[in-house]
């Protein structure tokens, strides 16, 4: 009698219709998405602002720590005053930051 029992429930159809098994993956995507990738692509953004807003002039800070004032602007490279008289020619994503006016006197 119990054999019977259990054997008309196990073929019973799942009334979900199995959208219970994938919502904790949609879970975990969703969490991803709003702590890994969405800041990402948000700093990335802010960081293609940054590189096309660059001017001569502007002080800035490399990737690599070099600190220095934009003399020119090319296509895909800056070229940049690092001492007076030396210039080195950098890539545009290389630059990390820009620095307030006036940041390279009070080094």
């Amino acid at each position: 009698m119990i054999s019977l029992a259990h054997a008309q429930t196990a073929g019973a159809a799942d009334p979900t219709g199995g959208f219970m098994q994938l919502l904790p993956m949609i879970l975990m995507f969703v969490v991803l998405w709003f702590l890994m990738i969405r800041p990402q692509m948000k700093k990335a953004k802010d960081h293609k602002a940054l590189i096309e807003a660059l001017q001569k002039g502007d002080e800035i800070v490399t990737g690599g720590g070099l600190v220095g004032r934009i003399t020119k602007i090319g296509e895909a490279y800056v070229t940049v005053e690092i001492a007076e008289g030396t210039e080195v020619v950098v890539q545009k994503p290389a630059i990390g930051m820009v620095l307030p006016k006036g940041t390279l006197k009070s080094l």
